[in-house]
């Protein structure tokens, strides 16, 4: 499987979100906004429940969520954005079943993760977004975006994502020879 890429172009970013907001697909709309700003892998995604978003007792949307990632067993408290909590009060008026990701089918269960990536590609393509752009690359792109903005720490970055090195997150996020260019010749120390 090839490395897939962060959505460097905001504007991109933006158009993907919509795409699927202008079908009403709020599933898939809240799916791209999760993915970017959880910075969670797809299977732990796909694996979030309403529960775990929303508190029955209260009848309020929680400020975090606390999951156990899939991958390296560590669990982590993330905040929920307040533009995520808009697409997740949206999308819970027409909730299916338990799961956040839930298919079409008469017993909702969580979409897969190859049916995730396709709903990522078909979009991608239809908008001719290029690059290596899939699921993961939601994930990255919030990483990407925080470093280049310079809107976030390093430090936070790297211990967001669970890198065990900055070299690690630098790979994993792809700054490119362009990027760094570009960040030498802008700045003006005297």
């Amino acid at each position: 499987m090839a490395a897939t890429e962060p959505i460097r172009d905001k504007k991109q970013l933006k158009e993907l979100a919509n795409y699927f907001l202008k079908k009403g697909q709020l599933r898939n709309y809240t799916l791209v906004l999760m993915g970017t700003y959880t910075v969670l892998r797809i299977s732990d995604l796909l694996r979030l429940k309403w529960s775990d978003v929303y508190d029955e007792e209260r009848q309020a949307f929680r400020t975090h969520i606390t999951v156990t990632e899939k991958k390296t067993k560590k669990k982590r408290t993330i905040a929920l954005n307040p533009q995520l909590l808009g697409a997740l009060k949206h999308c819970y008026l027409h909730r299916r079943g338990d799961y956040i990701f839930a298919n079409n089918r008469k017993e909702p269960k969580a979409i897969s993760r190859v049916q995730a990536w396709r709903i990522i590609h078909a979009a991608v393509v239809e908008l001719g977004i290029m690059g290596k752009i899939a699921c993961h690359s939601l994930r990255k792109t919030w990483g990407y975006h925080a470093i280049t903005n310079g809107d976030v720490s390093l430090a936070v970055v790297v211990d967001i994502y669970n890198h065990s090195s900055y070299e690690t997150t630098k790979l994993y996020l792809g700054i490119r020879q362009d990027e760094r260019d570009e960040a030498i010749l802008k700045m003006t120390l005297f």
